[in-house]
């Protein structure tokens, strides 16, 4: 079933009240007031019709747009043209924003960039959660609003996205059969051939040029992704800032240890004093991500090792590791900080990953426990404890869902005066957020990447008595419309 949005439900306005028929293809002209879901922005009619329009937009636009379908109580439409821009909107420092689907904020400026994402946790927690006048403290800004990006995934492609230029053009200055990019919004066949994504590194940058023009030299068949056909699936790229390391992942679909010894000595002789590995992950299965049954590793250790505060994590190919190194800090500082956490304390980390926010935890409390479901990732938890001398963490594989099964492994260790969650985007599963909520913990802090869901599960939270005593955004991605949140539960008695 659908929810309205809050900003869908801001603009509902019976048809029957309207002086004014519209129909489908009618244009109309409209100022842009807000952004909406899926990309889509909003307005109404000077006659007060809400109206749902794409295109690449901005709140104070004046634009003219195409109705291409009637509901009873909004249209919606396509932009035409914008007729009066916004004074949000700069010019865009990507020559391909607008084809390429990474960035979807890069036309307004970055202060305003925090003013959306403030509305919209606001937004969410107000006409979602319930919360009335809900404490939402002003967005922490990263300090590097272009190339923060710490992991790059690059797909490689048969079929070239063909730019509008292009397309009207009648020469074309690279083949249409290889492209090395990021696929096209909606379309997983074709790829975005790019020479620079402003939000990587500058020394992925490079890498993405030199595997480039060695696969063009070498004549290596791209993927083809309904075919499955191909040797040259992906280029996935990592970059520890703390030291200065380089993991070269190159995704194919079968080993050729001759060719990889090639391309590693083409790579090391263009980047000389760039510390680096270099890792071919090899994939038989029908699909574009980005990960093999078998690794093989061509130079280096197979990893790189980051640093968040004073802990050093050792990062493979395939783990998680939060994508903004500046901005993981800052938000793990909020969790430390809002939580209120003492050496006294115990803590529990659900979903807890690879263990990086326990860990981090750890350092401030008697006793850190880490829950995850994945095995593998436990792995990794545990060898990034051993890896930083912390003795105080305890790491469980456990379904969160399964409380009695929580309680049976857990009841050795004291129980948890703070909880941290940080669930998935989808949010918690109700059974898993029953089973925090029976732990009874005097403070919850909750970690979100996505306002809506933390605003429903929040909710919940209050009804079973908590409330919210602040919400800290945090932007770990600049240029998108994405913001993580930092919020506290108080338990009420």
């Amino acid at each position: 079933m659908h929810r309205d949005s809050p900003a869908e439900r801001s603009f509902h306005t019976p048809l029957e009240q309207q002086e004014i028929r519209y129909r489908k293809g009618d244009t109309i002209e409209l100022i842009i007031t807000d952004h909406a879901e899926k990309d889509k922005c909003f307005g109404k009619t000077a006659e007060g019709m809400g109206v749902m329009v794409s295109g690449i937009l901005a709140p104070g636009d004046r634009v003219s747009a195409q109705v291409y379908k009637v509901k009873q109580r909004y249209l919606e439409a396509r932009t035409i043209e914008v007729l009066t821009p916004s004074p949000d909107r700069v010019e865009p420092v990507c020559p391909v924003f607008g084809s390429c689907g990474g960035c979807k904020w890069m036309h307004v400026s970055y202060e305003a960039q925090l003013r959306y994402k403030h509305k919209k946790v606001t937004d969410s927690l107000a006409h979602i959660g319930g919360f009335e006048n809900p404490s939402v403290l002003p967005v922490l800004a990263a300090p590097d609003a272009l190339h923060y990006r710490n992991k790059v995934e690059f797909s490689c492609s048969n079929m070239r996205y063909l730019l509008q230029t292009e397309i009207d053009s009648d020469e074309l200055a690279r083949p249409k059969t290889f492209a090395l990019g990021f696929h096209a919004p909606g379309n997983f066949e074709k790829v975005l051939d790019l020479d620079t994504c402003y939000l990587a590194k500058p020394c992925m940058n490079k890498v993405l040029n030199l595997v480039r023009d060695f696969a063009l030299e070498r004549g290596l068949a791209p993927y083809a992704a309904k075919a499955h056909e191909g040797y040259l699936r992906n280029l996935a790229l990592r970059y520890s800032e703390r030291h200065d390391q380089l993991m070269v992942n190159i995704v194919t679909s079968w080993y050729d240890a001759a060719l990889m010894q090639a391309l590693k000595e083409r790579l090391e002789a263009a980047m000389p004093e760039q510390r680096m590995t270099i890792l071919n992950n090899v994939t038989t299965r029908k699909n574009t991500v980005a990960t093999g049954e078998q690794e093989y590793v061509i130079s280096g250790d197979g990893y790189v090792t980051e640093r968040l505060g004073d802990l050093d994590f050792r990062i493979s190919a395939n783990s998680f590791f939060q994508t903004n190194t500046r901005q993981a800090e800052t938000l793990y500082d909020q969790i430390i900080a809002v939580g209120g956490i003492t050496p006294e304390d115990t803590v529990y980390d659900l979903y807890c990953g690879t263990g990086t926010i326990t860990l981090y935890l750890a350092r401030h409390c008697r006793q850190a426990i880490g829950i995850e479901v994945v095995e593998s990732a436990v792995r990794d938890a545990e060898m990034n404890a051993e890896l930083n001398g912390l003795s105080n963490t305890v790491f469980f594989q456990a379904d969160l869902k399964n409380f009695h099964a929580m309680q049976e492994a857990l009841a050795p260790y004291a129980k948890p005066r703070i909880i941290v969650t940080d669930p998935p985007r989808a949010g918690m599963h109700p059974k898993a957020l029953d089973t925090m909520l029976k732990l009874q913990p005097e403070r919850i802090v909750y970690v979100s990447c996505n306002p809506d869901n933390l605003a429903r599960d929040g909710k919940e939270i209050a009804a079973r008595g908590y409330k919210m005593s602040s919400a800290q955004p945090v932007d770990m991605f600049p240029q998108t419309n994405h913001i993580e949140t930092v919020a506290c539960f108080e338990r009420v008695e």
